[in-house]
């Protein structure tokens, strides 16, 4: 199913699509008398089977009686993120495998990094950049949301912990990378002698401003259950700036596929119900004639769109300030 999160006539709601209309789940599962629902995304992946069923139940409903339930125009609403406060929204770097020749030197597992849930901003909602950001500019993902809690999960039993995917603009700010970048000289434990320190020269940069300022992570419009992505990495990506293609690829060139990066991740990290991972960035200029990372939002503006086979089209708006 392709699920929704979003407002319409003063209320927060979550729903399905049916023959391109929206129908709130609140409405059907009155109609066909099932408990009170889950308030919102997270809780209902937290329901497990009992959502499950409910949903199916909703889904069979609509289809016998198309005229009993209301079809709310997606015009009319105002779009949220499928999943609104994730515990976690994990990045995954460099994982396209174009990234390879660009790579110095790198480890030999996955990198990843974290944006905060107040980075997130639904289909149409607006990119706020500022011009003290400096460049900015946008990378088209593949999002995938977790289904239940977990911890140090096998690869092989990786893909049963996902709930869904949807897509997810990793809004990438290389301008603050740059000034938040340090060379130094980290200490530690000697090898030979570990009640001494010694000193390591090291370049490190944060990600907590360049990664996840703001309205940095659009993500949506829906959330489409895993049932109906029968492979997660045989999805092609496209994104636009302001209407021109600047990428062209496809989820088939991850250095680290979803079940090795949720292996990876669970070996430090629990994840909970409703958390995101995207995937890294599809990037391969393909037809495009520039890449995006010239697509810099705040001078030039936008709009920015993805869109990502079987999970629809993320567009949002760019909103630039002094």
């Amino acid at each position: 199913m392709k699920l929704a999160s979003f407002r319409y006539r003063d209320r927060d709601r979550i729903g399905f699509s049916v023959d391109g209309f929206l129908v709130d789940l609140a409405d059907v599962a009155k109609a066909i008398g099932v408990p009170p629902l889950p308030a919102d995304m997270i809780a209902l992946i937290e329901s497990g089977e009992q959502g499950t069923r409910i949903l199916a139940a909703a889904a069979a409903y609509v289809a016998s009686n198309p005229e009993a339930i209301e079809g709310i125009d997606s015009s009319d609403i105002e779009w949220h993120p499928p999943v609104r406060r994730p515990s976690k929204i994990l990045g995954i770097a460099l994982n396209n495998s174009a990234s390879d020749e660009r790579k110095i030197s790198a480890p030999d597992h996955p990198l990843f990094f974290m944006k905060p849930a107040s980075s997130l901003v639904g289909h149409r909602g607006a990119i706020v950049v500022h011009e003290y950001y400096g460049s900015v500019h946008p990378e088209p993902e593949l999002a995938v949301v977790i289904g239940r809690h977990c911890r140090d999960v096998p690869a092989a039993d990786a893909l049963d912990v996902v709930y869904g995917y949807s897509i997810l603009n990793d809004m990438t700010g290389n301008a603050m990378r740059s000034q938040d970048r340090v060379h130094y000289y980290a200490l530690y434990p000697k090898q030979d002698n570990p009640n001494e320190v010694e000193r390591v020269e090291q370049h490190l940069s944060y990600a907590a401003r360049y990664k996840g300022a703001d309205t940095f992570a659009p993500m949506g419009p829906w959330l489409v259950t895993r049932d109906e992505v029968p492979d997660p990495h045989a999805l092609e990506v496209r994104c636009w700036h302001k209407d021109e293609l600047i990428a062209e690829d496809s989820t088939a060139y991850y250095k680290y596929p979803v079940p090795e990066a949720i292996a990876f991740i669970t070996r430090f990290h629990s994840l909970w119900p409703g958390d995101v991972i995207a995937m890294g960035t599809a990037f391969r200029p393909g037809g495009a004639k520039r890449s995006l990372h010239t697509a810099d939002v705040t001078k030039y503006g936008g709009p920015v769109k993805i869109e990502v086979t079987g999970l629809g089209t993320l567009e949002n708006p760019v909103m630039r300030y002094p």
